[in-house]
């Protein structure tokens, strides 16, 4: 979101990267001459494969959401923008909706919006109005449960009734953002004694939601198919201190699930994750048996379904978006 605008932030990759026939979704290469390649036409062919799929395009995010400010002093224009590039006819078949990702409104996230409390119903009722009823529009929105926290910053209640649903981004509680401990779960199903954040975990996050007003079909439960982790570590359970980031294949105090199976096998679970302990490294992570866990839990919350970020840090063979599946039923 830049300049209160929805825009493309790599055009390359979205719609001009060549791809390989042993790449591409059709198993046909691109060719230098058509009018769509790169990732969106990708798309086109995975929706030509299964016509169920919905593909929404979403804006914002950790980096991203610096221009949400600007684009909630003025939201028709912002509302036009994006309905805009989403259909934009060279690609306008691909999308069903627009996810919105404002890391977050009226609070601090990589910056900090002073927008105000209503900023958000307001931004999203002006999308609701610009997008019509035929169009998913969906947020992520921050999993803060804590008392006058990010939850009680914005009116999430109010902009619900605009929105398909809330992917309520329920991980990276805890981690090696703070190096030197305590160790904790990065996503807890349930607040447990020692938790460092009173109002850090899924459970407190969803009851303010629903406090507020937000029905329960539209709330999604976050799962994060990755592990954090901190070394420097000597007690095997949650609470230890350490002295930084465990080391991860792209970034410190971050590894994929699909590595942590094998490197760093679970040791034990609290608040209904799972933790490792292992050497002097200490990492927490859902497996197939916690996700089932939170399954369960969505389900007796009467929840709209689960998300995950991201699909490349599971199996080859889909252990964990299998157990959503399986889980949710």
């Amino acid at each position: 979101v830049t300049n209160g605008q929805c825009v493309m932030s790599d055009s390359y990759a979205a719609t001009d990267k060549a791809f390989t026939a042993a790449d591409s979704v059709s198993g046909v290469a691109d060719t230098w001459d058509q009018a769509l390649r790169g990732n969106f036409n990708q798309l086109r062919e995975l929706k030509a494969k299964y016509p169920n799929i919905k593909v929404l395009w979403s804006f914002g995010g950790w980096t991203y959401s610096g221009g949400f400010a600007q684009a909630a002093a003025n939201p028709t224009a912002f509302a036009q923008s994006c309905k805009a590039l989403v259909e934009d006819p060279r690609w306008a078949d691909v999308f069903d909706g627009i996810d919105i990702d404002w890391e977050y409104p009226n609070a601090c996230g990589l910056t900090c919006d002073t927008s105000g409390f209503s900023s958000f119903k307001t931004l999203t009722s002006a999308l609701r109005t610009e997008f019509g009823s035929n169009y998913l529009v969906t947020a992520a929105i921050t999993a803060d449960g804590s008392s006058g926290g990010k939850i009680d910053a914005a009116d999430y209640g109010g902009a619900a009734q605009y929105l398909n649903w809330y992917n309520v981004m329920t991980y990276d509680y805890f981690g090696a953002f703070n190096p030197t401990g305590p160790t904790a779960p990065h996503s807890p199903l349930t607040s447990y004694t020692g938790i460092p954040t009173a109002g850090f975990n899924s459970a407190d996050a969803i009851a303010k939601l629903k406090s507020k007003g937000v029905p329960s079909n539209k709330l999604l439960l976050g799962i994060g198919f990755y592990g954090r982790g901190w070394t420097g570590v000597t007690q095997s359970t949650p609470g230890g201190t350490a002295t930084g980031a465990a080391p991860g294949t792209y970034e410190a105090g971050i590894e994929d699930y699909k590595v942590l199976k094998t490197s760093c096998p679970s040791t034990g679970t609290i608040a209904g994750t799972a933790y490792a302990f292992c050497g002097n490294n200490w990492w927490s992570y859902d497996t197939p048996a916690t996700i089932g866990t939170k399954m369960a839990w969505a389900n007796s919350q009467g929840l709209g379904g689960a998300f995950f970020w991201e699909f490349s840090g599971d199996t080859a063979n889909g252990e964990l978006v299998t157990a959503i599946k399986n889980g949710l039923g």
